[in-house]
């Protein structure tokens, strides 16, 4: 009796033993799972940021270079004729350039913000853009030479700040690839409250795909070359960029040519996300 009392004893040591040698193993492999998640996230979060601010650089650097580019060929254009014009045009330039500067530091400053933690705006930054700020938006490409209609429908209230930058930028981007086509060409920019989203819409004249989409008017023979066409589908950078900023709200984006003529980008924001 007593020696199977002690083989039970020494068979439940055993069992015992066995079962922390099992315990332990669980726990390290756990750990070592853990860790690999953790690294993965960690990499996910530096791809998603690269991602984030690739795509505000294209929105800054590209609208402001346009703008550039289209008001310094005009001044060009009547310096000799137009002095007056071509200063207001030298001025535009200036201004473009001061706020491609503003909203790089801006940038800069959100990615490396000071010791003393003082925010972007004891600094002297621009806000960050907004639907608010749409009015010298548009006043900047009407003087650029693009008329610009803007309807807003349903009650304009405050916007969770993502989708307004978001909405922003489309608004931006849309017009900028406008502004390349040149002369003649004119948009019209819709933004809706709705109940639970918020839509925006851009349409830009332009020629109708019937009478053939790449088809453009004739040149003077010492005109400046043209702008590259952009991509008919809207596979451009700023629009995949785009389109992945309405992705993280859980909206949509679509950019395509008109059957009319010219280009529409729509987007489509909930507002009701968690």
């Amino acid at each position: 009796m007593a020696g199977t009392a002690v083989a039970a004893a020494g068979w439940l040591g055993v069992a015992l033993a066995r079962a922390r040698r099992l315990h332990r193993a669980a726990i390290g492999e756990r750990g070592w799972l853990l860790e690999r998640e953790r690294e993965s996230a960690a990499r996910t979060a530096v791809e998603a940021e690269r991602a984030r601010i690739a795509a505000e650089l294209h929105d800054i650097v590209s609208h402001n270079v346009s703008l550039m580019v289209v008001q310094a060929g005009a001044a060009r254009e009547v310096i000799a004729t137009m002095p007056g014009e071509a200063a207001a045009a030298m001025g535009a330039v200036e201004a473009a350039g001061r706020d491609a500067m503003t909203e790089l530091r801006h940038l800069l400053g959100l990615l490396a913000p000071a010791a003393d933690g003082t925010g972007e705006e004891a600094d002297g930054f621009a806000p960050q853009p907004s639907l608010s700020r749409l009015g010298p938006l548009i006043d900047r490409f009407a003087f650029a030479g693009l008329p610009v209609e803007v309807r807003i429908s349903g009650e304009p209230r405050p916007l969770p700040g993502g989708v307004d930058v978001t909405a922003y930028r489309i608004i931006q981007e849309a017009l900028t690839n406008a502004l390349k086509h040149g002369d003649g060409v004119t948009a019209e920019v819709t933004v809706r409250y709705a109940d639970h989203y918020l839509r925006v819409e851009v349409l830009n004249s332009g020629p109708s795909v019937l009478a053939g989409a790449h088809a453009a008017p004739a040149r003077p023979a010492d005109a400046a070359p043209a702008q590259p066409a952009r991509p008919a589908d809207g596979a451009g950078r700023g629009l995949l960029g785009l389109r992945e900023r309405v992705a993280v709200y859980g909206g949509d984006l679509d950019a395509r040519r008109r059957l009319g003529g010219g280009y529409r980008v729509r987007a489509r924001i909930p507002l009701d996300r968690p």
